[in-house]
């Protein structure tokens, strides 16, 4: 018997006769819409899950003057993440991503707010954004209790996450919460297929060296934990995090309608 030798990824492998033909390369999967307010911001671990899953990232920064896509018909889903500003500056760009959030509302795509973005969701949906009452802040490791309906959408929610917030949101009429918190009662929502985290799984190892070296004067604030401190907690609890992300964002873009799903393979 003799075998053929082909050439696959530029190794060779030996085929048998009579075998069938390797399956052909799947088509690419819409790219996700990343929002980002710094010129050195990244989608940090989010980015990394959304990638590894098979999507490109359209990333655009309207701070600096990238537009907005009018229709999310080219987009399997969106994610605003956070950033040093307020979603109640007067800032134009500020205004146009909270407005802009109108889009795959009424499309009914996928979205995902973290941090900044989901204020910015409250917001839209006619919540108030306000800092703590007494001036706290959440910056480190806080614990979260994911509600009935939390549970019943992601079972495995972590009971810490990581944040670095100053102001929080109330629960939007016709909202529905997923993670309640104590000093910031709402940690995650939910309105169809949008959802708001008040807390950052995106934050990746590197991030919180930046985070933590170059906003070290906001550790000083009311309620923040000490440096060392978000170092020793990631350690016990980024684990159950990462694992727990991975599998929400999957059910996530399973949200997109199966039209896109059908327009991406043409």
């Amino acid at each position: 018997m003799s075998f053929q030798s082909v050439e696959i990824n530029d190794e060779t492998v030996l085929r048998l006769p009579g075998a069938a033909s390797a399956a052909p390369a799947p088509e690419p999967l819409l790219p996700v819409l990343i929002v980002l307010h710094q010129e050195t911001s990244t989608p940090g671990r989010v980015g990394n899950v959304l990638r590894a899953l098979g999507h490109r990232l359209d990333v655009r920064r309207p701070r600096f003057g990238d537009p907005l896509p009018a229709t999310l018909d080219d987009h399997a889903g969106a994610v605003i993440f956070g950033g040093p500003m307020s979603a109640n500056d007067p800032d134009d760009y500020v205004r146009q991503e909270i407005d802009w959030i109108a889009v795959p509302l009424r499309e009914q795509r996928p979205f995902l707010g973290i941090c900044l973005g989901a204020q910015m969701l409250a917001k839209q949906l006619g919540g108030r954004v306000a800092p703590h009452p007494q001036g706290r802040a959440q910056i480190g490791y806080y614990p979260i209790r994911p509600t009935a309906a939390g549970l019943s959408l992601c079972p495995d929610w972590p009971d810490h996450v990581y944040h670095w917030h100053g102001e929080g949101f109330e629960l939007p009429a016709g909202a529905e919460l997923l993670a309640e918190g104590s000093d910031f009662p709402v940690e995650a929502i939910q309105a169809g297929h949008a959802f708001g985290f008040q807390f950052h799984p995106d934050v990746t190892y590197a991030m919180m060296h930046r985070w933590t070296t170059r906003g070290c004067e906001r550790l000083g604030l009311p309620g923040a934990r000490e440096r060392h401190h978000h170092f020793a907690d990631r350690a016990v609890h980024d684990v159950t995090e990462r694992a727990w992300l991975k599998r929400f964002l999957q059910g996530w873009l399973a949200r997109a309608p199966m039209s896109l799903m059908a327009q991406a393979a043409e």
